[in-house]
């Protein structure tokens, strides 16, 4: 990932170039046509004359932050002009204090059920950056066991119901060689409850404690089923990715083009893409953007991300945040993505205990 700063080592912008490059900006991103001097002079309410503004917007084209499609076209900003606008220009508003709340309202609905927490916030990104979403679940270096749960279904079959810190709940149906009564079976979930509660995979793996030592027949079947369960989710967590709003990039006029749309369908189907932009996000701190060409791979050029890791760190992380063309509202959806991340900050803190 490009570093922020990179593009603009060495330039300095007058106050007026400034103004213009904030002004070419926010008109393309409202019109997605080229803008010219004489709509910077109106919409930015400019007391200089057109003139004054064309010698700008060469000056702004030479410093590589603007360019010029057709000999006789308004300009349109590049990769660097975008990255100049976020970092110094863009302003940094919060959503309003309506939509916070509808927000909440909705995660409060679905406490304590994380399934639903990721599937709604890719749902709340896209309606409220009206883009496309990506979001991973938090995932845990290890599993962390917190509940068992045997309840007998009939004499041949009884449904293991295992909790995980993160509170994904995940069912088994087990089969019984012998007859097991619902008293046994809840003797044998208290029992593994004690033993192995709020440890992790490793943790239960390695520990030496004897009565772990001394497990037989059903109750060592049970625990090696529960640890198969706690592999299988870290593996699950790490490779899941909910999407939304892919409708939203799809409206955009730059995908009007077949050949465009193909790519947001590329970049939303692999796997390789997907995985290298996100796993990088996980060791970063706070709203991360990648504009256009400064992604990892030529696929992202027309395309910008904003982005950023949340959760517990070193217990369950996950990466959330929007997509869509360099041409983006990048404002707002930084502001919904800040939103949402301190929004589930808090969320997997009280899940936590912390």
């Amino acid at each position: 990932m490009a570093s922020p700063a990179e593009p603009n080592i060495g330039v300095s912008l007058t106050p007026r170039q400034r103004d213009i490059l904030k002004t070419v900006v926010q008109r393309y991103i409202e019109t997605a046509t080229p803008v010219g001097s004489s709509a910077v002079q109106a919409v930015g309410g400019m007391d200089v004359s057109t003139a004054t503004i064309r010698n700008e917007l060469v000056a702004l084209e030479e410093a590589g932050f603007l360019a010029q499609p057709h000999t006789s076209a308004g300009r349109v900003p590049t990769a660097q002009g975008y990255r100049y606008y976020v970092e110094h220009l863009v302003e940094r508003t919060d959503l309003p204090v309506p939509e916070q709340r509808m927000i909440q309202h909705q995660f409060h609905q679905l406490r304590l059920d994380m399934d639903q927490w990721t599937r709604l916030t890719a749902a709340v990104l896209a309606h409220t950056a009206r883009a496309a979403s990506l979001v991973t679940p938090p995932h845990a270096t290890n599993a962390r066991f917190r509940h068992l749960e045997l309840i007998s279904i009939n004499d041949a079959t009884c449904l293991m119901v295992l909790v995980l810190q993160d509170s994904s709940i995940h069912q088994e149906m087990l089969m019984l060689t012998d007859v097991v009564d619902q008293g046994e079976l809840s003797r044998v979930s208290n029992k593994l409850n004690a033993l192995v509660g709020g440890l992790t995979l490793r943790d239960i793996k390695d520990s030496t404690h004897p009565e772990l030592a001394t497990l037989r027949g059903f109750e060592a079947s049970v625990l090696e089923r529960v640890l198969l369960v706690m592999k299988g989710a870290e593996r699950r967590a790490a490779q899941e990715v909910y999407r939304g709003g892919l409708s939203h990039m799809l409206s955009e006029p730059e995908f009007a083009d077949v050949t465009k749309r193909e790519q947001v369908l590329r970049l939303f189907e692999q796997r390789r893409l997907l995985d290298l932009v996100l796993s990088r996000m996980l060791g970063a701190t706070g709203v991360q953007i990648i504009i256009g060409g400064e992604g990892p791979q030529s696929e992202m050029e027309d395309f910008s991300m904003i982005l950023s890791p949340y959760g517990v760190r070193g217990k369950a992380s996950g990466v959330l945040g929007v997509v869509g063309p360099t041409r983006m509202a990048y404002g707002r959806g930084i502001s919904a993505v800040r939103y949402v991340t301190e929004l589930m900050d808090q969320l997997m803190q009280d899940l936590f205990g912390q």
